[in-house]
């Protein structure tokens, strides 16, 4: 068992450009401030990423501050043809001029690139995503979202992770299970989200990495057959991690922390097979599933010294889940998504 340390007083994120405290954290104890960063405004990367998804579909929409470079990006994923659909506008540069919020909390953040704008609106109670991105489809379909989020969980998961090189860090907040309810239309195909079986993650992101990195992020989020809400957060690869893992269970707004997960991504010719059957499985026995892949995202981007190489894995789940308490949360054919993502940048 590794350590696990809970960061419970409200505090600021950096003490002379170094996490004060690392560890993990059930909701916002750390003040983030970019100001503070001991960093080059090249370097600095913010992002925030919001995934709604029922059990047909999903719509996932980033904006992010790369430092040298900006993005608005989106991605529709269809579980039952199946497809996925990519699409990245860039912007150069932008270094803080997209002025993200310093909490996931609240606070909006919006761009444009030339015909294409996202907006997410965010007052503390109610986040309002709304944009379009011209050309998005296949046959160059434009694609329009207008998706609301409501009932922010009373807990999540917020991890402050350094590396081990002074001055680098990785600060993140994923929050899942929020009620979702709207549509996105591509071309003349509507894609509407009932509040009674659709939710919303957002990953909240804040850092400066080192400058070659593999992480491993998976992530799902349901109403179960008992009308409870429940999904989790594994991932591991990203920083040191002694402090604490982004491991965490979600149930009815309650975070339950676990310890150490493990993605088994099968091999085949001596690579990774995506799209073969995974299994995950944890140290402490509280997360043992299978994953059955149904699309692989992968929209990589190699200019080989710049490279950002995703395999974003959606699947259905199953397997057990164990609460802090003790409870059982047995689950079949979850709609998640698990990805492997290699950077250099």
């Amino acid at each position: 068992m590794s350590n696990q340390h809970q960061v419970t007083v409200k505090q600021k994120l950096f003490k002379d450009g170094l996490i004060a405290e690392p560890g993990y954290a059930k909701n916002m104890v750390w003040e983030y401030s970019r100001d503070d960063i001991k960093a080059k405004p090249i370097r600095i990367k913010e992002w925030d990423y919001y995934i709604i998804t029922n059990k047909e579909f999903a719509l996932a929409l980033t904006l992010a501050d790369n430092g040298f470079i900006g993005a608005i990006s989106a991605s529709v994923i269809d579980y039952k043809q199946p497809f996925e659909i990519t699409k990245t506008k860039v912007n150069l540069f932008p270094m803080g001029r997209m002025m993200f919020p310093s909490t996931p909390e609240s606070g909006d953040v919006m761009w444009r690139n030339d015909m294409t704008w996202m907006e997410f609106r965010n007052d503390g109670k109610t986040r309002r995503l709304i944009g379009e991105y011209i050309g998005f489809g296949k046959n160059k379909e434009d694609l329009r979202f207008d998706v609301t989020l409501t009932e922010f969980p009373e807990e999540y998961m917020v991890i402050a992770t350094p590396f081990k090189k002074p001055y680098h860090f990785y600060f993140n907040a994923k929050i899942n299970c929020m009620r979702a309810e709207g549509s996105f239309k591509m071309g003349d195909r509507l894609f509407k989200f009932d509040p009674a079986d659709s939710l919303g993650t957002l990953d909240w992101g804040r850092g400066v990495w080192t400058y070659d990195n593999t992480w491993y992020w998976g992530s799902a989020q349901t109403r179960l057959p008992s009308g409870d809400t429940f999904g989790f957060n594994i991932g591991y690869g990203f920083g040191d991690t002694s402090q604490a893992t982004e491991n965490m269970l979600f149930f009815n707004g309650k975070s339950h922390k676990l310890d150490e997960v493990v993605f088994n991504i099968p091999q085949k010719d001596g690579r990774d097979d995506f799209m073969s059957p995974w299994t995950f499985s944890s140290n402490d026995g509280r997360f043992e599933t299978s994953f059955y892949p149904i699309v692989d995202r992968y929209a990589p981007v190699n200019l080989g010294v710049i490279a950002m190489i995703p395999h974003q894995v959606f699947g259905k789940m199953s397997g057990k889940a164990v609460l802090d308490d003790g409870r059982v949360i047995e689950f079949s054919d979850l709609i998640c998504f698990a990805e492997k993502v290699h950077n250099r940048w």
